[in-house]
């Protein structure tokens, strides 16, 4: 089997394991303008694209936003807000090695997901906002959640030292 077409059923576990977390937990989330911020969503996204790859932080965060909309505990917004961060900070993380990659799922969430969600999603609604504002709600759901995220996978680290996440 080629290298690019394996899937792992350990890691494939662990994004069901996140979405369920980031779902039950989505009762968290805080209602701003039309959004809904969730700083522990970003917590996982940072997680997930530091232990798990960047390709199965975007699957974790594509599936906890289709359950957070079916749900009613996010919305429309939660999808360009779910999937860019993680994949941000898996890239970093292959590059660096560091779990600092943590750092930079605002990235990936507010840059990119806040811009395509003023560009692509408000429209589709009939939202207003500009790019800035929609960088804004979700630098403030990203920035705490990916700083919490860092000290998160820290913490999974020490308690479970003896997974190796890169041979998963």
């Amino acid at each position: 089997m080629n290298s690019i077409m394996k899937v792992s059923t350990k890691k494939v576990a662990f994004v069901g394991l996140f979405v369920a977390l980031e779902v039950v937990l989505s009762g968290t989330s805080i209602p701003v303008g039309v959004t809904k911020i969730m700083p522990l969503q970003h917590t996982f996204n940072a997680t997930a694209g530091i232990l798990l790859g960047p390709w199965y932080a975007v699957v974790a965060g594509f599936f906890t936003a289709v359950m957070r909309v079916s749900l009613g505990t996010g919305t429309i917004f939660a999808f360009p807000g779910s999937v860019f961060g993680g994949l941000v900070v898996g890239y970093f993380y292959k590059i660096g090695k560091k779990d600092y990659a943590a750092f930079t799922e605002p990235l990936g969430t507010a840059l990119i997901g806040g811009t395509l969600s003023a560009l692509l999603f408000a429209p589709v609604i009939n939202a207003e906002g500009s790019i800035w504002f929609f960088i804004y709600l979700f630098a403030l759901s990203s920035v705490p959640g990916g700083i919490i995220g860092y000290f998160f996978v820290k913490l999974i680290r020490n308690v479970l030292p003896n997974i190796n996440w890169e041979e998963l």
